[in-house]
């Protein structure tokens, strides 16, 4: 009587090597928009709370405030976990204007939505600046 060799045949080996490539494959773009979308997340989340601070700062003082003097640094991400630089752009008595860019390292600088860049996210007084144009920016300020 024969005995038989348990094991796998290199046939059986490949189709399941093809099928985890496939599903990598179809798996791994959607990751990685995941992961650009909350880091996109966490830099609007800083603008918000800067776009606050200084709201708040302009209640009980008559032009708005730098970086320093409001306080941003408790809501702008640490720089060695930041994907995003964030600068005040322009800032006035009756105005101001905060821009989050995209760091060229990290991968953050390929992020769009609905292929609209949104490497560079801009908020004033006002709210979000969607930009002029089009497309705007208005989808990467979306929640969806």
């Amino acid at each position: 009587m024969k005995k038989r060799i348990a094991g796998f045949t290199l046939i059986e080996l490949m189709i399941v090597v093809a099928i985890v490539s496939i599903l990598a494959a179809i798996a791994y773009p959607s990751y990685t928009d995941s992961v650009r979308k909350s880091r996109r997340a966490e830099a609007m989340t800083a603008l918000y709370g800067i776009q606050l601070a200084q709201e708040k700062w302009r209640a009980k003082n008559p032009t708005y405030g730098t970086l320093a003097e409001i306080g941003a640094a408790s809501v702008i991400p640490a720089t060695g976990t930041a994907y995003y630089d964030i600068a005040l752009a322009t800032n006035t008595g009756t105005l101001f204007t905060i821009t989050a860019t995209a760091k060229t390292t990290g991968g953050q600088n390929n992020d769009k939505a609905n292929g609209v860049s949104c490497t560079s996210l801009t908020i004033n007084q006002s709210g979000p600046d969607y930009g002029t144009g089009s497309p705007n920016q208005a989808a990467c300020w979306s929640k969806n």
